[in-house]
């Protein structure tokens, strides 16, 4: 296990360094690690290294590159914990409207132009977290009328369904309201672009705190796994578990989303890789599915912007295409299971 878990760290840190050195100008590793080393450390730079290649690495490539990883880390994260409370393999905050009912809230605030008073940076956030949760709870609530028994199938297809709806109701706030309506398409293309240190450095501790947080119910959550029953049979008192992983998973999925727009499926395929790489101890699922869920943000941003070059792909495109057939792999294996 330990060779597998350094193996998976030495890959995020060779694609954290590639996503830096590659884009539209290349960059060689020596160089790109000696401007960090100014910039951090105070050392000097040989001439050859100009001043706009500095920019392009510190106020660029590096924030993108980072960003890229923690937002990664939060989806993934967040899909493998619905995946456990709720017990279902194809359940994430993409499948479950989750992202969608995010994104609008994010669009519906830059539209109104409200800020919160005292916490005007964390107002994305706040507004993507609470509309995220509200559809989680819309979401179970319709799949639980439309079956009592809340198979995997009914509850997928209801938040797909709700997820359309949100996403048809964002594209007539397009219609409608013009101004801002370039900054609001990054939402529903899921981009990197235009963002920094800044709201690096806002996501990267609302993602520490959140993973904390989920990684300190491990041992309920493995043991949820086999059914609420049992669980409260030990002792859990699900409910208040379940209320509160629902709560961090949508502060994760909400926060992330709120920024960066909607970016399916890596909380999809990065929770199964993982258990089937390091097995399906939350003890492991946790940190691995923030690892190898960041590390696939990663390459796919890098992909994204170096595919097209100079032009760039919308990053969420390129998850899509990776997912939707794991999607399909996925839900047919299962449904021929049963």
């Amino acid at each position: 296990m330990k060779i597998k878990i350094t193996a998976a760290i030495c890959i995020s840190v060779i694609a954290i360094i590639l996503g830096v050195v590659f884009g539209s100008i290349y960059i060689p590793t020596t160089d790109v690690l000696r401007i960090i080393g100014h910039n951090v450390f105070g050392l000097n730079l040989p001439e050859h290294i100009t001043v706009g290649r500095v920019g392009i690495v510190w106020s660029q490539r590096l924030p993108r590159t980072l960003l890229a990883f923690v937002v990664g880390a939060m989806l993934s994260v967040s899909g493998a914990v619905m995946q456990s409370v709720l017990r279902n393999p194809l359940a994430s905050s993409y499948t479950l409207g989750v992202s969608s009912g995010a994104s609008f809230g994010a669009s519906l605030f830059i539209l109104a132009g409200i800020t919160l008073p005292f916490f005007p940076m964390l107002s994305l956030p706040i507004m993507g977290f609470v509309f995220g949760f509200a559809t989680i709870f819309i979401v179970m609530a319709m799949a639980k009328q439309l079956d009592i028994r809340m198979e995997n199938h009914t509850i997928i297809l209801t938040g797909m369904v709700f997820a359309l709806f949100i996403n048809a109701i964002t594209t007539l706030m397009f219609s409608l309201f013009r101004e801002g309506t370039q900054r609001m398409v990054f939402w529903q293309m899921g981009s990197f672009r235009l963002l920094g240190w800044e709201t690096v450095l806002l996501l990267a501790p609302i993602s520490l705190i959140g993973i904390l947080i989920i990684a300190f119910y491990k041992w309920e959550l493995d043991i949820m796994t086999f059914g609420e029953e049992q669980a409260q049979s030990i002792g859990v008192n699900t409910g208040r578990v379940k209320l509160m992983l629902l709560i961090t998973s949508a502060a994760l999925t909400g926060s992330a989303i709120a920024f960066v727009g909607i970016i399916g499926f890596v909380d999809l395929v990065a929770p199964h890789i993982v258990r089937k790489i390091f097995g399906s101890s939350h003890k492991h699922v946790i940190p691995m599915s923030a690892i190898v869920g960041g590390t696939f943000m990663v390459v796919a941003d890098l992909v994204a912007r170096t595919i097209t070059s100079p032009s760039e792909l919308p990053v969420g495109a390129i998850t899509a295409i990776i997912g939707a057939p794991f999607f399909a792999y996925i839900y047919f294996t299962k449904r021929k299971g049963h």
